[in-house]
């Protein structure tokens, strides 16, 4: 984390929640590495490839659990030309806030399902595949008896994505991405998955972000040549997203989480209770 702001952004709400709160994470996610090259979300390799297409179906989004009077039945437009129609659709479910200055109006399933896609893995997230812009402010460190921490004067930074959060109805989000599910399907093929189900892949997403660890305190960064990585190994070698949810602070990616939980609820049919935290670090 180099103590200046870098260029990056990205998403946190699954569509919104994923798609717009841990935004303001990549940016201290590409401000730790700073002077480091942009990370380029790699295609799904072969072998992903391969093993999407031969597993079964685990969560079809027909088992989504949605009110009849939320359905919609209204004509999909074709994913090439759905931006105009999906940011109205964001919108609304914004409940009110504003969206113009957080979100890439340009191919914007295409850049959920690509962020989306990567955030278990461990090898960053493409700046130009992102929807979401960078928050304003510059990171910062703190450094106390010798430590140099994450700043927790941060999480202020992400203020406007949590109004999203907040404002968020989960019944709302789900049945919006319910009628709009064949757009992010075949978003997903065209990523280099041709036999592959985004559901499953956003089921195994949420699933590692409620993983994330919860640390007592703000966690202690120790500097690698340009830029800091993380004092502890076990926190270094989380995944994308579980390391994005670590920067927006403990309060704040509560929040998210509860709201990822009752997302996936919606999903699945099946209440998943909040596991006990992980207090590393």
């Amino acid at each position: 984390m180099s103590r200046q702001a870098s260029t990056g952004s990205w998403i946190g709400a699954v569509v919104v929640v994923l798609a717009i709160v841990v935004a303001g994470a990549y940016l201290a996610r590409k401000a730790m590495h700073a002077d480091t090259p942009p990370t380029v979300a790699p295609a799904a390799s072969a072998s992903a490839a391969a093993s999407a297409a031969s597993a079964p179906i685990q969560h079809p989004i027909e088992q989504a659990q949605i009110a009849p009077a939320t359905a919609s039945t209204s004509a999909l437009p074709a994913l090439d030309d759905s931006d105009a129609s999906v940011v109205a659709a964001l919108a609304a479910l914004a409940g009110g806030n504003d969206l113009s200055s957080l979100l890439v109006r340009q191919q914007v399933i295409a850049r959920i399902v690509a962020t989306v896609d990567a955030l278990p893995r461990h090898d960053g997230l493409a700046m130009f595949t992102l929807p979401a812009r960078v928050p304003k402010g510059a990171f910062i460190v703190d450094e106390a008896t010798g430590s140099v921490m994450l700043g927790e004067r941060n999480y202020a930074r992400y203020a406007p994505y949590m109004q999203i959060v907040d404002a968020v109805d989960p019944q709302a989000l789900v049945a919006w991405y319910v009628h709009a599910y064949p757009l992010f399907q075949q978003a997903y093929r065209q990523l280099g998955y041709p036999k592959g189900y985004f559901n499953d892949r956003l089921i195994v997403v949420i699933d590692d972000l409620l993983a994330a660890p919860q640390p007592t305190q703000p966690p202690t960064l120790v500097r690698s040549k340009a830029f800091y990585v993380y004092t502890d190994p076990a926190l270094e070698s989380r995944s994308t997203g579980q390391k994005l949810l670590l920067r927006v602070g403990p309060a704040n990616a509560a929040k998210i989480k509860a709201k990822l939980r009752a997302i996936r609820t919606q999903l699945t049919g099946q209440n998943l209770h909040p596991a006990p935290a992980d207090t590393a670090g």
